[in-house]
């Protein structure tokens, strides 16, 4: 009976001695895995991958790999460091001639990571091919416009002088096949919508890929805005290229037309100075509907509407 007290007493854990056991088995733990380490094994890493190439005259199209998969067989420390990312270097593959290379076949680069896998022995590469896009760098100059700009215009306002686009052109570099295939003029966007007033800021010029950089990078735009009115009034009809012995018949003399215009010119029109003209050439005698055409316009105004007539002769 003595005998089992003895053996429970001496198997019972209390608060004291957890930490001792504790201690006692991290320290088995690491003696056990800094042994192993010195042991050698055979296995799958994940090396990062660099391409060596001339980046003054060349540029990737695609994102190149930045990883590959090797069987190697070392020391356990050296697979342990090299798998948690600890001072690897990368493996590099030098490119000659960028542009000409599509492919590497995965068989071909032991020779070229042999010197590279300090304490390491290189067994084979797991990659079957590596791909690679790699096109020359080309420059060329294009012309700028701002597409569609009525669309950032706030309705009921319009533009009331020239657009300017400074500068109106810019260097584009990049690969060459998308240089090449950049077309003329170049878009600018504007980052504002609804815009009411004169307008100037600093835009990016937009292009389809973040492959292609301009210089500058940012060109100024600015062009005047302002509110437009309608206004409606009656202006003289006229008839032009009439034939001498034609003798027309119209039941009214003046027509009603409805023009845009910037607010601070409305009270300017000189309504006198305005025009319906009718051209009857290549008309023949009859009953003629048609819609004149409009002549003296102020240049800041637009016509909205005016009505067509009907002509005797």
């Amino acid at each position: 009976m003595r005998l089992l007290n003895s053996i429970f007493r001496l198997l019972h854990v209390n608060k004291k001695n957890w930490k001792a056991i504790v201690l006692c088995i991290l320290a088995a733990t690491i003696f056990w895995f800094l042994n192993s380490l010195n042991e050698n094994y055979t296995a799958n890493v994940s090396f990062p991958l660099k391409f060596d190439f001339d980046a003054a005259y060349y540029m990737p199209v695609e994102p190149l790999p930045d990883e590959l998969s090797i069987n190697v067989t070392g020391m356990g420390w050296d697979l342990f460091r090299r798998s948690a990312g600890l001072r690897v270097s990368p493996l590099v593959i030098p490119l000659e001639r960028p542009a000409s290379v599509k492919k590497i076949v995965g068989s071909t680069l032991p020779a070229l990571f042999s010197g590279q896998l300090e304490g390491l022995q290189l067994n084979f590469v797991l990659n079957d091919t590596v791909y690679v896009n790699i096109e020359p760098k080309a420059r060329r100059w294009v012309s700028l416009r701002i597409d569609s700009i009525e669309q950032y215009i706030r309705q009921g306002y319009g533009i009331t002088g020239p657009v300017s686009v400074i500068p109106d052109s810019v260097l584009v570099e990049g690969p060459v096949g998308m240089v090449a295939d950049l077309s003329e003029p170049v878009s600018v966007k504007l980052n504002t919508a609804n815009i009411d007033d004169d307008f100037e800021d600093e835009i990016d010029p937009s292009f389809s890929t973040p492959l292609i950089t301009a210089s500058p990078s940012q060109v100024s735009i600015s062009f005047p805005v302002e509110e437009f009115v309608e206004l409606t009034d009656s202006i003289h009809l006229e008839l032009v290229n009439l034939p001498s012995s034609a003798q027309p018949e119209m039941q009214i003399e003046k027509l009603p037309v409805t023009l845009s215009i910037p607010r601070s010119k409305a009270s300017g029109i000189a309504w006198d100075s305005i025009r319906a003209v009718v051209d009857l050439s290549g008309f023949e005698r009859g009953n003629i509907k048609t819609q004149p055409r409009v002549s003296g316009l102020p240049p800041e105004a637009e016509l909205v509407a005016i009505d067509s007539i009907q002509i005797t002769y």
